[in-house]
């Protein structure tokens, strides 16, 4: 009993890891990596920072989804270059992104810890 439970346990992390891998490729794919990176600051916050100020939020993933598809006002943004997180004050918005993988790329990015 313990392997077969130890057995989905190792099957369920390779299939959450291929998921987040996808995501990430996604995020290569659509542009977002040249501003972002998971954990540090590039020109645009880390994912993980954007997750952070997300936290708790019911509508956390639809926001990001939005802001994703269609930028940040500029030039105030989110706030990100006055908290020093950010080298660009407004993210331009992403046409590239359809709503569908933007919703993806966002659920990708709140659950990054």
């Amino acid at each position: 009993m313990k392997i077969t439970r130890f057995s989905l346990l190792i099957i369920a992390g390779f299939f959450s890891a291929g998921a987040a891998q996808a995501d990430e490729a996604l995020a290569k794919a659509k542009g977002c990596l040249a501003c972002h990176t998971s954990d540090t600051k590039l020109i645009g916050p880390a994912y993980k920072d954007v997750a952070k100020k997300y936290a708790g939020q019911k509508d956390a993933a639809t926001k990001i989804a939005q802001t994703i598809i269609k930028g940040t006002p500029a030039p105030g943004g989110m706030g990100w270059q006055k908290e020093g997180k950010a080298s660009l004050a407004f993210m331009p918005p992403n046409a590239a992104v359809k709503p569908d993988e933007a919703a993806k790329l966002a659920k990708w990015i709140v659950g990054l810890k």
